[in-house]
């Protein structure tokens, strides 16, 4: 009997983009561009209320590290829960509004320890 996908990409085994070996007899070292994430327990995230210059209010939360981090998951996250907008800038998750009991729920909820600023 024959295979359905014989000789397609199917049908072979998962191969190493650099080297060409099958994954499970691939040497190559890891890729030193991937970031190591960082855990949640280990953070700690600054949040704090602000008023921009036309009367805005604005959640933000900082002290995070972008390499350490997804910050736009993480932002987009907040952004969901909240049922708001925002945006990533500089390394701190802007949303917009005063969510600062719900943010500093959702961060403690995910392990994130807090602290308002």
């Amino acid at each position: 009997m024959q295979r359905l996908f014989a000789g397609t990409p199917w049908d072979r085994a998962a191969t190493c983009e650099r080297c060409g070996r099958v994954e499970a007899e691939c040497e190559c070292p890891a890729l030193l561009g991937e970031a190591a994430r960082l855990a949640p327990g280990v953070q700690e995230a600054r949040i704090k209320v602000e008023k921009r210059a036309k009367g805005k209010v604005v959640t933000v939360v900082g002290n995070l590290d972008p390499n350490g981090n997804d910050l736009a998951a993480l932002g987009s996250a907040l952004k969901a829960k909240c049922g708001t907008g925002g945006t990533v800038k500089d390394g701190v998750i802007e949303l917009q509004g005063d969510h600062l009991g719900v943010v500093e729920g959702v961060l403690r909820g995910m392990g994130y320890g807090t602290r308002r600023k």
